[in-house]
């Protein structure tokens, strides 16, 4: 290249950056100028809560999410396939070692083991969710290999969940209307039960006890019914959808039907609980860990679909979570979960980036915390039952139910 060629480049870069800039400082100047009509009420008071920051204000309904996402860094949108392989290593070696411990563990530590092999596990769905979302490779079809071959590990079929997680991107914290039971227009990763729902069923006292024991002790698991319900029914996908569905439920079996008869050809029954079916079950307390966390708090406003705001949903609706370094390492930083609800296209080695940069920018705007029995608590005793943009328990929203029949 010569020199003029190499200046009049670098002098396209510092203006392509000078915009870059300009247009960041454009969009947080018109936030700091917009005065907010509303601050943000908590029914918990912040000396009682396990988050550590919650919003302070409501973002400004001129803000969207295009808005947010050109104050960040261009970096953090980069994918490195270096860092992508580097994360396969990662796993490829703790899986493997995690097993170990499982067979030459006593009894008495066996839980501690399969809890390790869970975590573990957990990052080979992270590997196969940057695949899902293009943020693995440039190259699309790498994408679906890596999606496949990772996912299929788990019986958790590549491109249902695709499908079905891109549902949940789109609508996050978009309440389900009752004409729309499949969910395609709503967030189907978590929906709280809202009291319309709950009316009409019936609640003798025993089932409301019965509902509360299964949401208190029980919601560490229950990613496995939205596993069943999602991921398996063909009714689900539309008719062009299909045929990469059945490839990947292709996938999943022959992953079954070469392991599966393995592990019982090896030590019976007992070495396809021991190595494979209880560490899937930990791997599953990360899922159902991670999206009770990241979507699930007193505070958190779910919406009607005329009334959601992209900004406010994925921004102010979505909760950064900090782990132990050991889990996050392990389940490639997918707690940092702000930045990938504001944009999907990051990778998961950009995320603690991306948050920095959401940070300090957005501050106010945010949801952090770390991860405690204490939040655990939190959330399953009060996030019972939604009612009027706010969460109740069970024996609250008996009461209203009774006060409002009453009433009639």
């Amino acid at each position: 290249m010569s020199s003029l060629g190499f200046v009049g480049g670098y002098g396209g870069l510092v203006r392509s950056r000078n915009v870059q800039t300009t247009r960041r400082s454009r969009v947080l100047r018109s936030v700091i100028e917009a005065k907010p009509t509303e601050t943000v009420q908590y029914k918990i008071p912040d000396s009682e809560s396990a988050f550590r920051s919650r919003p302070v204000k409501v973002l400004p309904d001129g803000v969207s999410l295009t808005d947010v996402v050109r104050t960040m860094p261009k970096e953090v949108f980069e994918i490195d396939e270096r860092k992508s392989w580097l994360h396969v290593l990662v796993t490829a070696v703790a899986v493997p070692l995690s097993l170990v411990a499982v067979h030459f563990s006593p009894w008495y530590l066996l839980p501690f083991a399969w809890f390790l092999a869970g975590t573990a596990a957990t990052g080979i769905f992270v590997i196969g969710h940057d695949a899902g979302h293009n943020s693995f490779s440039k190259n699309q079809k790498l994408n679906d290999i890596v999606g496949n071959a990772s996912l299929s590990m788990l019986i958790y079929p590549f491109e249902p969940w695709r499908i079905q997680h891109n549902i949940h991107h789109r609508n996050t914290n978009m309440l389900r209307d009752r004409d729309d039971p499949d969910g395609f227009v709503a967030d189907n990763a978590w929906q709280p039960l809202q009291k319309s729902m709950f009316r009409g069923l019936s609640r003798p006292k025993a089932f409301v006890k019965a509902l509360t024991l299964v949401w208190t002790t029980l919601w560490y698991q229950l990613s496995i019914l939205h596993w069943v319900n999602y991921h398996f029914n063909p009714k689900k996908f539309t008719k062009k959808q299909l045929p990469k569905v059945k490839v990947s439920w292709l996938c999943c079996a022959i992953f079954a039907g070469i392991a599966f008869p393995t592990l019982f050809a090896i030590g019976g029954p007992w070495a396809f609980v021991k190595f494979w079916l209880m560490p899937w079950l930990g791997y599953h307390f990360w899922m159902s860990a991670f999206t009770l966390i990241h979507h699930t708090a007193p505070h958190i406003q779910f919406t009607e679909k005329s009334e959601w705001n992209a900004a406010k949903a994925q921004l102010s609706g979505t909760v950064h979570c900090d782990f132990p370094r050991w889990i996050e390492i392990l389940c490639h930083d997918i707690n940092v979960h702000i930045p990938h609800h504001v944009s999907t296209r990051i990778p998961s080695y950009n995320l603690k980036a991306a948050h920095e940069s959401i940070r300090k920018n957005w501050g106010p705007y945010i949801n952090e915390t770390s991860f405690s029995l204490k939040l655990c608590d939190e959330i399953v005793s009060n996030c019972h039952v939604y009612d009027d943009g706010e969460y109740v328990t069970y024996d609250e929203a008996e009461r209203r139910v009774a006060t409002q029949l009453s009433d009639n």
